[in-house]
């Protein structure tokens, strides 16, 4: 039970000097309440006696109004303390986390789902929070309550009548160390089952607009109502589990009640104790009704934390495959690409996906990749940012391994157009500038009218201060895509790669987009790899992949006089553009 505050022991020490301050305050109160009982037995027996007066009488009155405010004072004290520590170890292990999650490369986002890593977040880390502060708390309070409280009625009572009717306390470690084991397995699964609801809740967001297309409304609401019961049953065995402590502990409490009237009634009837002292033995008997409560509370605080503290662990000891190498090389011109790859395989897959890829391609240059779904394109594209390292050959910048090359400055100067274009729930401008925060508004025009969206954006209500909502969800695929070119080219790549960028933008667009390209990156590289062979028509070098292999390579008048799949889809392209005669495509 107690081995989560091993695990955080890291933090007890960074923190000590505060939590000493709290522990301090906790035991002076327990010293303190203990001192309660026997003024009050004091009263009793002076009245028994028909001793009591009325100076006695002020004088015990003050000085309990005195120990209550002392005890307000020390209790504000050491709340403040100890939950402010509770607060700065959620914000640590919290940075810890979107730290790691900001190094980790695309094979751990393949692994994890978003769901799971939120949950990480918020429930992992809100049952650390309560052992910090809540499970300190009880802990210290239960033991300093105990100590005092036995000490008092060992020494200030009698010990022969504690010792009898504290018998069968015992029970209650065994109980606890039996139900505490149990608790932590029910725990762990009650939070992998809140993972899985928060990652139904998640897709199902991001994804309503196609479950709403196939008219899956009805099913997933099933789906989601499977996933809360099974949630629901999960966390019904954790609460079994600590429910069984308060019956226990109210039939210990009532033994030891038992057993202290009959005791308590025979030793005062032997002159043994007054009947001043058995009520304050009454009293204290009372006080260790706390500890024995909060044994049950302590043992469910201690391994829920330890459940969630392993499964945070183990996520942040994950290690990310593709890593920045020390000392990596950070001055490059980046004016040459050499590629030759005799194989590429995911991690998680035995199945080929490049093989036998030499390539050269030099500044000023534009490579053309086209190829059916499936072919391997954003495969090469992703090997040339590193989302995943070679397994056979090399990718070299300027005759410079890939490997070695430092990944912040890599990524500073390789500019990468995904496919899906995602855009964060903020202003157009905001969206744009993303990678140069300080970008005056002329330059952001400037890069605006290159993707051929400036005066789109005009046309919006709040022009470049309108909110796109989430991932953009208010503008049209065309849209979305223009304003992701914008903002990589507000980065000034020395290398540029578009991942089937233009596909929702039409034929007219587009070539007024890839005329600026061509007129501003004349010393630059750039790669388009599409599914549109009109994207590529004025590329030095085209080549056609086909299940990861090069098929076919040339310009597009080498490529047309071969006649084969290059030629055959730009005839089929050209077609099915006459006959639907443009248009913006819209999502």
């Amino acid at each position: 039970m107690f081995a989560i505050f091993k695990k955080l022991a890291w933090f007890f020490k960074l923190r000590w000097k505060s939590y000493a301050f709290a522990i301090g305050g906790l035991t002076a109160c327990a010293i303190l309440s203990a001192i309660i009982p026997l003024m009050i037995g004091s009263v009793v027996d002076q009245m028994s006696k028909g001793t009591l007066t009325g100076k006695s009488l002020w004088i015990h009155s003050i000085g309990l109004l005195a120990i209550g405010l002392l005890m307000y004072a020390l209790r504000y004290m050491w709340r403040s303390h100890l939950f402010t520590n509770s607060t700065i170890l959620e914000s640590i292990m919290r940075n810890r986390l979107y730290h790691h999650f900001t190094q980790m490369d695309q094979n751990f986002y393949n692994q994890y789902r978003t769901g799971d890593l939120m949950a990480h977040a918020t429930n992992d880390l809100a049952a650390l929070r309560f052992v910090a502060g809540g499970g300190i708390l009880t802990l210290t309070d239960a033991l300093s309550i105990t100590v005092v409280t036995l000490f008092s009625m060992i020494v200030l009572i009698d010990w022969k009548l504690t010792i009898t009717t504290i018998l069968p306390f015992p029970l209650l470690i065994i109980v606890a160390r039996y139900l505490g084991k149990w608790i932590n397995i029910f725990f762990r699964e009650s939070l992998e089952s809140f993972s899985q609801m928060n990652d139904h809740v998640q897709e199902s967001i991001a994804g309503m607009k196609v479950i709403k297309a196939f008219g899956e409304e009805k099913d997933n609401y099933q789906d989601f109502i499977t996933t809360t019961e099974n949630v629901i049953t999960k966390n019904r065995k954790v609460h079994l589990m600590n429910s069984a402590y308060t019956p226990i502990i109210d039939w210990i409490t009532g033994l030891s009640y038992v057993l202290t009237i009959f005791f308590g009634s025979y030793f005062v009837a032997q002159n043994r104790i007054s009947l001043g002292e058995l009520i304050a033995y009454f009293s204290y008997l009372g006080n260790m009704t706390w500890p024995l409560l909060a044994v049950g509370r302590l043992v469910n605080t201690m391994e829920r934390g330890n459940a969630s503290y392993d499964r945070v662990t183990e996520l942040l000891s994950t290690k990310a495959m593709i890593t920045s190498p020390s000392n990596g090389i950070s001055s490059l011109p980046f004016h040459d690409i050499g590629i030759d790859i005799k194989e590429f395989r995911y991690p998680t897959s035995t199945t080929t996906a490049l093989n036998n890829i030499q390539l050269h391609i030099k500044s000023g240059e534009t490579l053309g990749i086209v190829g059916k779904t499936g072919s391997g394109k954003s495969t090469l594209l992703n090997l040339l940012v590193r989302h995943f390292d070679v397994n056979q050959g090399q990718i070299l910048y300027d005759n410079v391994p890939l490997e070695t090359i430092d990944l912040d400055y890599l990524h500073e100067h390789v500019g990468y157009i995904a496919q899906n274009n995602l855009l964060f729930s903020s202003t157009i401008k905001d969206n744009v500038r993303f990678g140069q925060p300080k970008m005056t508004q002329e330059k952001l025009e400037e890069y605006t009218r290159l993707a051929h969206i400036h005066q789109d954006i005009l046309d919006l209500p709040d022009g470049y201060g309108t909110y796109v909502g989430e991932r953009g969800v208010s503008l049209s695929g065309g849209q979305k895509q223009r304003i992701s070119i914008a903002r990589t080219l507000a980065l000034e790549p020395d290398i540029l790669l578009m991942d089937d960028a233009l596909s929702a933008v039409d034929a007219r667009t587009e070539q007024i987009i890839l005329s600026n390209l061509k007129e501003k990156r004349q010393k630059g590289i750039t790669i388009i790899a599409t599914h549109r062979v009109s994207s590529v028509m004025e590329a030095q070098e085209i080549i056609v992949l086909d299940q990861g292999r090069i098929i076919e390579r040339g310009n597009h008048n080498e490529l047309m006089a071969i006649n084969g799949w290059y030629a055959n889809m730009y005839t089929q392209q050209q077609l099915e553009e006459k006959l639907a005669g443009g248009g913006e495509s819209h999502e």
